[in-house]
């Protein structure tokens, strides 16, 4: 295409091979056809700058600065109704994997402008903006005149002419020894082998691009898409690197409705890993790893990009 819309990539329409079957998590099988229509992506994940624009020209609050209506919640202790966001938080030495709050914590005052709390700051305006849930991600999508890509569109994408192949990049995970993505090196929630200044984010392009021109495709954050999640199969254990908001669990009082009517909260599935993403935990930085994500929680890994279909 000669006409792309600025920081923009045009993924080809077609039919491909979405899931999987080969050693990796119940939830992605099992394999099958999926077509989808062409359409635009953001090159990268909405940055930093790009979401202080947007906040910027609207005056725009995301949900995690704003206080909540105890009338809304009653089940819940108004005194643990206070903004904030959940924040990775590495363990001191080897943890129990099967508890995500041993290395995730509400923290008030947590937002995409404090991603680590009160007086923190991001860690540039090229890095991807954390710290939105659902809602803020669609309104960002209608203040840019785009949408937010389905789970196929977003797989289609990230697949980058490699149907089938194990990684955006390929079948082996570091080619010549050369990292790929931004991911955990060494044990996870521990021990970090990376430099310290790349240990959370990466600004966007600190890796190579897949075949249809994407970065970030994997790895760095996790993407929000729009499909509501179904597990195909029901995963084993714990969701990997999302965790219930303590605020909002299901247990503790429903707050909405999935589009099936069930009396939970609503999830979405999210896609592509992030940095906190490790071989000996969650080997998500696959074309076809997906996860549910509560609609209304905001995590320091999470973030999104959008898409233009020429339908529309």
């Amino acid at each position: 295409m000669t006409d792309d819309p600025e920081g923009m990539a045009w993924v080809p329409g077609g039919t491909f091979t979405m899931g999987s079957d080969r050693p990796g998590y119940p939830e992605e099988a099992p394999p099958r056809p999926a077509t989808v229509a062409g359409f635009w992506m953001d090159v990268h994940p909405v940055t930093v700058a790009g979401f202080a624009r947007f906040v910027a020209g609207t005056g725009y609050v995301t949900v995690a600065e704003r206080p909540l209506d105890p009338g809304q919640y009653p089940a819940l202790d108004p005194a643990v109704l206070v903004p904030g966001s959940m924040v990775f938080q590495p363990t001191a030495g080897p943890a129990d994997l099967t508890d995500p709050l041993a290395w995730w914590r509400y923290v008030p005052g947590a937002c995409w402008a404090h991603p680590e709390g009160p007086g923190s700051t991001p860690p540039g305006p090229g890095h991807p903006v954390t710290h939105v849930c659902w809602e803020d991600v669609a309104a960002y999508a209608a203040w840019a005149g785009k949408s937010v890509p389905t789970e196929a569109e977003w797989e289609r994408a990230a697949r980058g002419h490699r149907d089938g192949a194990r990684y955006a990049w390929g079948e082996e995970f570091a080619p010549g020894g050369r990292l790929m993505a931004n991911v955990w090196v060494g044990e996870f929630p521990w021990q970090n082998l990376k430099p310290r200044e790349i240990q959370r984010t990466t600004p966007v392009g600190s890796f190579p691009a897949n075949g249809f021109g994407l970065l970030d495709v994997t790895g760095n954050v996790w993407e929000w898409t729009r499909d509501f999640y179904r597990a195909r199969h029901t995963p084993a254990g714990h969701a990997c690197c999302a965790v219930t908001d303590p605020r909002f669990d299901d247990a503790a009082g429903s707050y909405g409705t999935d589009e099936s009517g069930g009396a939970h909260v609503p999830r979405r599935v999210v896609k592509g890993g992030s940095h906190l993403c490790a071989p000996n935990y969650c080997e998500r930085y696959r074309p076809a790893a997906r996860q549910a994500q509560q609609v209304e929680s905001s995590m320091s890994h999470l973030g999104f990009r959008c898409v233009i279909r020429p339908s529309n």
